[in-house]
């Protein structure tokens, strides 16, 4: 398969067509190869406008949600960036060509080494995969100018929204009724978060960040 092809592709018809306008975000998911980011059963899908499934009920974000997701953060090249349920690294392997240094957080050890094989083989040495408990963020190295969620999340948690600079930025898809999402960005200022409603979308649920079950009768 001609994958310079499909990714030539995926960001006249994907990207360029539906707002996303960013510079950085274009010139980084034009150079960057997609397909070795996904499994190699699926790599002849890895430029689809779907999100491509991956182990342990995640995926690799659809392009479309991922770039806009990126555009409204407005990732400044001396920001330091946390992308949380990083997966294979395909978003970190984006913000590492657009921040100053992007922390890669996952909590699944065999997504996380593939993650860090990968951002190695593509010399792509300001990201920096980190493994622990997703819901915990990554205290070390806070303040962070942008988090980003790889999926879908119920809410932000508090312990989270602490870890982000006065100033700074949170995207993520919030989880709505009937599987669809909205792409929300949310600003922190003087300790409080505001939101913002961006676009919807159907992303997969961030596994650790699902809402909790209700009971009816």
């Amino acid at each position: 398969m001609d994958f310079a092809a499909a990714r030539y592709t995926m960001i006249q018809h994907q990207i360029r067509t539906n707002r996303v306008t960013d510079p950085l975000v274009i010139a980084a998911m034009s150079e960057l190869p997609r397909e070795r980011f996904v499994p190699e059963e699926l790599r002849g899908i890895a430029y689809v406008d779907e999100d491509i499934p991956l182990s342990g009920g995640r995926y690799l974000t659809e392009p479309l949600v991922t770039a806009l997701m990126l555009q409204a953060a407005e990732v400044d090249a001396d920001d330091v960036v946390l992308t949380i349920g990083c997966g294979t690294g395909y978003t970190a392997a984006i913000l590492a060509r657009m921040a100053s240094a992007v922390v890669a957080l996952e909590s699944d050890a065999a997504l996380a080494a593939q993650a860090t094989a990968t951002l190695a083989e593509l010399e792509l040495t300001t990201a920096s995969v980190v493994t622990g408990p997703l819901r915990q963020g990554w205290p070390a190295q806070a303040p962070y100018d942008v988090v980003v969620f790889e999926g879908t999340i119920a809410s932000v948690p508090p312990a989270i929204a602490e870890q982000v600079a006065d100033g700074g930025r949170i995207v993520a898809m919030i989880g709505g009724e009937r599987g669809v999402g909205s792409g929300t960005l949310l600003l922190r200022q003087g300790g409080t978060l505001s939101g913002r409603r961006l676009f919807d979308a159907a992303t997969p649920w961030l596994p650790d960040f699902m809402p909790e079950p209700t009971f009816r009768f």
